[in-house]
């Protein structure tokens, strides 16, 4: 059995610097400190393709990694990818719509100390994602805090404690307690030949609803992006009170799409719920459903990438790609 770990650099790569932590450790120096065995039962080999603080990561960089990535499927039984946590859920649902049918497990992991920090819960989650790379299923997750997460259903939930990261929405998908891994739930994932499909337009806007957002704004920010993602209040809908955000909204609608999801972290948008949200459906605006924020923008972007008819891009949207969304409305 062989594993290719793959090197982004962020915290679990950071090294303390007069400017503060900076990624400058290569994935190899960070085995080291891990304590990993390169040999034990299997072979680990390692390559750094980024070495960067994850907030420096663009859309382009998802390309970057999916082609390493693809390009290892005939070679390795396991991919692991270490990546800065701030837009780890980002690349995490890139990745899951760009490569289809991964025919191995693909498992993205940090850490929230630099693996040069006494205490770092880098070896820990390391160690995770390995047991999830040597046992566990095709598809693209998460490994942290002993936790594997669906890649389209994980979101950073806190900016500095360990368990950092939760599932949306959804089940997680095992845990690891020390050697053991421990099935929770099996994704809906497709099966059939692996191919990549990294076509994105990240020309996307995300504007989050606010009282008084006013529709010179919202139409301002619509006019430079080929898609909108309004982040709305609970199930969702919007104001026509006063301001009157929905006509702006439905102006837009009919020439971008306008997808909405919800500030509140679980439970989704139900545009069918109240009738701000009924009248938002008729404005011809896209419910997210239970997709994640992070899924939602990456979606967009991945399905502006492929049309920019309205209709198609509904269509992609609200069909399910990689178990990131259940809930319609």
């Amino acid at each position: 059995m062989k594993i290719l770990i793959l090197g982004t650099g962020g915290t679990i790569a950071s090294a303390k610097t007069e400017d503060g932590y900076k990624a400058a450790l290569s994935v190899e120096e960070v085995l080291d400190l891990a304590g990993i065995e390169r040999h034990d039962g299997f072979e680990i080999e390692s390559r750094d393709i980024l070495n960067l603080d994850s907030t420096l990561l663009q859309p382009e960089d998802w390309e970057t990694i999916g082609k390493a990535v693809f390009g290892a499927f005939g070679e390795y039984d396991g991919i692991i990818i270490t990546h800065g946590t701030d837009t780890l859920a980002y690349t995490s649902s890139a990745l899951s719509f760009m490569i289809r049918n991964p025919p191995v497990p693909v498992v993205l992991t940090g850490s929230m100390l630099p693996i040069t920090e006494q205490g770092s819960d880098a070896p820990g989650n390391i160690k995770t994602a390995l047991t999830f790379a040597k046992k566990g299923f095709p598809g693209v997750y998460v490994a942290f805090m002993g936790k594997i997460m669906l890649g389209t259903r994980v979101s950073k939930v806190h900016s500095t404690g360990p368990n950092a990261f939760q599932s949306i929405n959804y089940p997680d998908v095992a845990y690891v307690k020390g050697e053991e891994l421990v099935i929770r739930h099996r994704p809906r994932l497709s099966r059939g030949e692996p191919g990549f499909d990294p076509k994105i337009d990240s020309d996307v806007a995300y504007l989050r609803l606010t009282p008084g957002l006013s529709p010179e704004v919202f139409l301002a920010v619509a006019n430079k992006a080929h898609g909108i993602i309004l982040e709305g209040y609970g199930a969702g809908g919007i104001p026509y009170r006063g301001r009157d955000l929905l006509s702006a909204v439905s102006e837009v609608a009919r020439e971008k799409p306008v997808v909405m999801t919800t500030q509140a972290l679980h439970g989704g948008v139900d545009l069918m719920k109240y009738e701000v949200g009924r009248r938002a459906l008729e404005a011809g605006v896209i419910p997210a459903g239970d997709m994640t924020k992070e899924a939602t923008l990456v979606k967009l972007m991945w399905a502006l990438g492929h049309t920019k008819n309205v209709d198609e891009v509904r269509e992609i949207i609200l069909t399910n790609v990689s178990d990131e969304i259940g809930k319609k409305s």
